[in-house]
């Protein structure tokens, strides 16, 4: 059984045959295997194919699946929950919805015009970009298993807190007014069959790629870049475990960028195969797809400043406690 899973690790989600297939075509042009230059160019397009291959599968069938759920449907599912339950809950189909923050603000404005608790919509916001299925299979093939299924349920908590927190708090007020008394056409979705599901997934897939495929390639630039021009004593300087202060350090960083999961991933491969701390990486990660610049001016048409801080802080404090959480565990688990 452990052969089976390595070989499902290493061959089908980290795509070892891929890079072997890579550096055999470049060393069959002759280029010099220990070159800066042609190890940036091999990390280069080994990433970028991968993740590309790997996002196209998963949203394919991230979207077919979500077609189960359209938003007038996951609606009704919400309504017939009530407290911490309707949060867990809320924050579970954040894991099937769009895959970065500024797509996730337009649904959390449908469900608050929908009436749901503003605490239930606010886990929902929190996971989205945070937790998607699409993460955790990326995830899966940088670092492994338990790294990838810890993520996920400790992103999940810091939804499900953080969205307990602000009903808590009664924080209904600080949406704005617009939104509160827009109201919502719940007109039932009409059946679709399973060719118009495939043809919905097809177009979603197609749609998302044209999106992202431009970060990605900005984050596998950015991973080439650190994996073979900056020095290792650079990073570990800055993130490695000698900085008390590197997840609070990746988390600043991490906010004015402006990219998503896969953008991400190639920089967090790179920078692990520098020396940096696991938690760091990962604080840096979530802090990127939950925090972009973008989407908290975004969220701010919908909310008032007051309650925009107060999710600023939950989800900064939340990234910050759970990188410090995987540096205390990186031994245990990679």
């Amino acid at each position: 059984m452990q052969s089976v899973w390595d070989f499902i690790q290493t061959q089908i989600l980290g795509m070892a045959w891929l890079r072997s297939l890579i550096h055999a075509a470049l060393t069959g042009l002759g280029l010099p295997e220990n070159n800066r230059w042609v190890g940036s160019l091999e990390f280069f397009l080994y990433d970028a194919v991968k993740i590309t291959l790997l996002l196209c599968l998963l949203i394919f069938i991230i979207s077919y699946i979500q077609s189960h759920f359209p938003p007038e449907r996951s609606k009704k599912i919400l309504s017939r929950f009530h407290g911490v339950g309707a949060n867990i809950l809320a924050a579970l189909l954040g894991t099937v919805t769009p895959f970065c923050s500024c797509s996730s603000i337009p649904l959390f404005i449908g469900f608050s015009s929908a009436g749901l608790p503003v605490g239930v919509t606010f886990s929902f916001l929190i996971s989205s970009p945070m937790v998607d299925l699409a993460s955790l299979l990326l995830l899966m093939s940088i670092f492994g298993a338990k790294v990838a299924v810890i993520y996920v349920v400790v992103g999940l908590i810091v939804a499900v807190i953080g969205g307990t927190i602000i009903q808590i708090l009664r924080m209904e007020r600080y949406v704005e007014s617009f939104i509160l008394t827009a109201g919502s056409v719940d007109i039932a979705s009409p059946d679709l069959t399973k060719r118009d599901r495939l043809r919905y997934a097809k177009e979603q897939m197609l749609a998302t790629f044209k999106k992202v495929f431009p970060y990605i390639l900005i984050g596998v630039s950015i991973g080439a870049l650190i994996h073979n021009w900056i020095p290792e004593a650079w990073i570990t300087t800055v993130l490695g475990s000698d900085n008390p202060f590197g997840v609070v350090l990746s988390t600043l960083i991490g906010v004015p960028v402006y990219a998503d999961i896969f953008g991400a991933i190639p920089i967090a491969e790179a920078l692990l195969g520098k020396g940096a701390q696991l938690g760091s990486i990962l604080a840096f990660m979530m802090a990127v797809t939950t925090l972009s610049l973008p989407s908290l001016i975004m969220l701010r048409k919908a909310v008032k400043p007051k309650l925009l801080a107060l999710f600023i802080g939950i989800c900064t404090a939340g990234i910050i406690l759970v990188g410090y959480f995987f540096n205390a565990i990186q031994t245990l688990i990679l």
